[in-house]
């Protein structure tokens, strides 16, 4: 093992005067990361990727830094990030068009613990994945983040003021609205999740051993076990084998469930379960009419599942701005996985470039050129 070091890189910039003409000439100051700021590109890209990516608080990687000889206070770290956050702005907004841009979104949000005077609020981190993969799209996949400080419905309306297409979800109310006919710029096509429809079920088959969840879980798992051998296919491919395989199946369940249900008391426990489907039953089926829909929102949900992780250990954001903050890092970070690009390789080489790049030329830096770039390099050597 071979302990990482640091360095102090001291530029000097001779200053020159012609003896002729009397003029001063001296080389311009190389860019930085931080206007005045003394860290570097990599250590930038190490403290947002750990904070972020392997959820260490600011305050640990703060007293690691002091094992090694190096004082960073928790500020100044905290205002590092921020900095940077304001630094790779332009490179978030490039991520979000590029989602919204998407002809099928998934999205869902999770709590976020936020200090607040005398006690904790409650805010919640929105995510919107675009990932246009299992459906045999070349697009790369993206995700962007939002941050509020409550889960109301003007928030997803905000979000997606602009965007029409398909919005794979949950049955949250807040987003019905979206769903409505006549909204503008249009309306939003609901897809429902049969992971969400399936959970419950599940969990009544798992631990009550109830035979009606037991059998309405395997029926559910044959549509999975079909949907699995079409992963990947072009959207007419998929749409021809659901209607070929699928079809038949989910009517089967439909039907089942539906005599089943009737026969049940209205407090029944699977009933239950079974109601938040047939209710839904609409955009449960929307999948079998379109090729780019997928089964489930598990594309939302593992875009999530990170921050689920990191509150166990952050505990909570330090205010608002934090989570605004927070959501931006995410954004970048996610994007990177998703492209299976190494978020810290790709964030040192970003804020190394990005203050002297053209502003034209911006979308060079997205985590998906910047993988093009590296492999051709790797090939070319």
């Amino acid at each position: 093992m071979v302990p990482r070091s640091w360095k102090v890189v001291q530029t000097v910039r001779e200053r020159l005067v012609c003896r002729a003409c009397e003029t001063i000439t001296q080389v311009a100051a190389p860019f930085h990361p931080i206007s005045r700021g003394l860290a570097g590109p990599e250590l930038l890209a190490t403290i947002l990727e750990a904070t972020f990516g392997q959820h260490l608080p600011l305050n640990r990687q703060s007293e690691t830094f002091a094992h090694e000889g190096i004082n960073l206070d928790v500020s100044t770290l905290a205002d590092w990030v921020g900095a940077c956050s304001t630094a790779l702005a332009p490179l978030i907004e490039l991520i979000r068009a590029h989602v919204l841009a998407a002809e099928r979104l998934h999205s869902d949000d999770t709590t976020v613990p936020v200090l607040a005077r005398s006690r904790t609020s409650i805010g919640r981190l929105w995510t919107y994945v675009r990932d246009d993969g299992p459906f045999g799209s070349s697009s790369p996949p993206a995700a962007m983040f939002h941050y509020t400080p409550d889960r109301t419905a003007a928030h997803p309306r905000r979000h997606l003021s602009r965007y029409t297409g398909i919005l794979q979800a949950d049955a949250y109310a807040g987003f019905n609205e979206l769903y409505r006919e006549g909204r503008a710029p249009g309306p939003i096509v609901e897809a429902a999740c049969w992971a969400h429809g399936r959970r419950k079920l599940f969990v009544l088959a798992n631990l009550a051993k109830a035979p009606l969840a037991i059998e309405a879980v395997r029926r559910i798992d044959a549509i999975f076990d079909a949907e699995r051998g079409i992963l990947g296919q072009h959207a007419e491919q998929r749409l021809a084998a659901r209607q070929e395989m699928i079809v038949p199946m989910v009517s089967e369940l439909e039907a089942w469930m539906r005599t089943e249900r009737a026969r049940l008391s209205r407090h029944n426990d699977v009933g239950r379960a079974m109601d938040y489907m047939l209710k839904r039953w609409t955009a449960f089926t929307r999948f079998l009419e379109d090729g780019r829909i997928c089964l489930t929102n598990n594309a939302a949900e593992r875009a999530l599942r990170g921050i689920a992780i990191g509150r166990k250990a952050w505990l909570f954001a330090g205010s608002d701005r934090g989570g605004e903050r927070a959501a931006a890092i995410y954004s970048l970070i996610v994007t990177a996985r998703l492209n299976d690009v190494d978020p810290r390789g790709w964030l040192a080489d970003t804020l190394r470039r990005i203050a002297d790049h053209p502003a034209q030329r911006l979308n060079e830096l997205l985590p998906w050129n910047y993988a093009r770039t590296l492999n051709a390099k790797q090939s070319a050597a």
